[in-house]
């Protein structure tokens, strides 16, 4: 009986959550004045060191509870869709429930990327009832190795727990390129997930700026045997990665700083976590002109970017309002443009 009940309510909040979510893109496409996904970092310290990512260190204090909420706060003053809290680890902030309960109260899809090491039953219902809508793991490996921890191997019993526990959407990413020694395991990591009611991506490693590593031919045979399966992704949007899995640029209206923004431990807006330091304004004096103005920036670093979440939301963008380049610092208030 209650895991009937469990289904139940998995469903209903499943069908809430595509009304919202299609609300949100109703939103998108008639106004472009407001960020639509924001990454928003509660702690930098992560108890994992994998070695391919930059985004984390193994000292910082967690982001005080109410600079937090202040921060929620303002973005959605500025009207934001979705936003998902990352890190480092955001498991280890001690305020993460009372964080996301904040952003469903300012009416925001709250979501989260997390390793999965910190998840036990007890948590995973305390996540439930702070009304978390979606979670992502992100899955290297079948094996540990010296790259990487975040194994099929060792997450697998959370897994587990989370398709008992969980009732909100469970995505689980694996990757290809980069420092993996084994493409094939990224089959594996997607058919598991599958297999547990989940849905499935598959992302491809990039460089220490976000920027893009060709696949080779075993990686690009396996990066196409994992799109067949993203049949039941919760983010499909992904036409980018075909010429990124060939080594080719593309040429795309990078909207970061404007429809997508990453907020840093230090509250401060940046492109996105590979290109911290533009345009570097605290949040708390972000404007709908500082969006305007990002909205209409070409960003150079965009042709070989990787960096997914920013493609998926600036495709609503894609038909309308041409950039132009981001002019030098002496012409504009000290912005850069990015090199």
């Amino acid at each position: 009986m209650p895991q009937v009940r469990r289904k139940l309510r998995r469903s209903l909040k499943t069908a809430a959550r595509n009304l919202r979510g299609l609300a949100k893109v109703i939103s998108a496409l008639v106004s472009t004045d407001h960020p639509l996904l924001a990454h928003v970092i509660p702690i930098r310290r992560c108890n994992l060191a994998c070695k391919y990512c930059n985004e984390y260190d193994d000292f910082s204090k967690p982001v005080p509870t109410e600079v937090m909420f202040r921060r929620v706060d303002k973005l959605a003053q500025l009207g934001t869709s979705v936003i998902t809290i990352s890190g480092g680890e955001p498991l280890l902030h001690p305020a993460l429930d009372e964080i996301i309960a904040r952003i469903r109260h300012r009416g925001i899809v709250a979501g989260m990327i997390t390793n999965g090491y910190l998840l036990v039953p007890e948590r995973i219902e305390r996540l439930n009832r702070a009304g978390l809508e979606w979670l992502q793991i992100s899955i290297d490996n079948v094996v540990p190795d010296e790259v990487s921890k975040k194994s099929l191997k060792v997450l697998d019993k959370k897994l587990s727990m989370l398709a008992e526990h969980a009732e909100f959407h469970v995505n689980i990413n694996s990757v290809v390129g980069g420092g993996v020694h084994n493409p094939q395991d990224a089959l594996a990591i997607g058919k598991r997930a599958l297999e547990l009611g989940f849905s499935s991506t598959v992302g491809i490693i990039h460089d220490g700026q976000g920027q893009l590593e060709p696949l080779g031919e075993e990686e690009r045979r396996v990066y196409h045997e994992m799109k067949s399966l993203e049949k039941r992704s919760f983010t499909r949007i992904n036409a980018f990665q075909e010429n990124i899995a060939l080594g080719q640029p593309n040429q795309w209206r990078c909207r970061a700083g404007a429809r997508y923004l990453y907020i840093c431990e230090d509250g401060l807006v940046h492109y996105c976590s590979q290109q911290r330091g533009y345009p570097a304004i605290p949040l708390d004096k972000y404007t709908v002109e500082d969006i305007r103005r990002e909205y209409l920036t070409e960003k150079s670093c965009a042709p070989h970017c990787t960096v997914s979440c920013v493609h998926q939301v600036s495709i609503f963008d894609a038909w309308r309002a041409p950039q132009r380049p981001a002019p030098l610092a002496s012409e504009a208030d000290g912005l850069v443009q990015i090199r």
